[in-house]
């Protein structure tokens, strides 16, 4: 009986010492992972300025794996990437704009700018946004997602 309690206390202290330990559970504190409720509470978050990970799903065993793996990476790189989650089958048009058939997908949406009054006049209390946006196909993991931005040139940390 004194072996396994060793042995847990040894699991302990590599689960909480080890950067890398793949087991679940993990304690990863609070949900960093913001749900999408509308565009309007989108744009507000763009215009903080920091990149925006979003990630269109539809129910499946994939997408709880998915989940999983949001949660890992949104709290690593926390507060100075945002991940956000959208249930397409709740909100079908913002998914639809992205013109995509094939779900899961992630995007990445980053450095809002002022975009120019192209074309006809329009109403003077709009303002209107260019937002560049990256389609992400690297692994599903807080590795490839750090190995993503790093190809990407988008900034992580904070400036020391």
């Amino acid at each position: 009986m004194g072996d396994s309690t060793f042995l847990d206390r040894m699991l302990l202290q590599l689960r909480s010492t080890c950067k890398y330990y793949s087991g679940y559970p993990k304690d990863l504190g609070p949900s960093r992972v913001l749900h999408f409720t509308s565009e309007r509470e989108f744009v507000q978050l763009l215009h903080q300025g920091y990149p925006v990970v979003v990630a269109f799903t539809i129910r499946s065993n994939y997408t709880q794996h998915l989940d999983r793996m949001l949660e890992e990476a949104a709290a690593e790189f926390y507060p100075n990437i945002k991940f956000m989650r959208v249930e397409c089958p709740k909100y079908p048009g913002f998914c639809i704009t992205r013109q995509k058939n094939e779900y899961p997908f992630i995007e990445i949406f980053h450095s809002p700018q002022h975009a120019g009054n192209e074309g006809k006049v329009q109403d003077p209390n709009i303002t209107r946004y260019s937002v560049k946006v990256v389609p992400y196909n690297y692994d599903m993991s807080p590795y490839g997602f750090r190995e993503f931005f790093k190809r990407q040139g988008v900034r992580t940390s904070d400036p020391k």
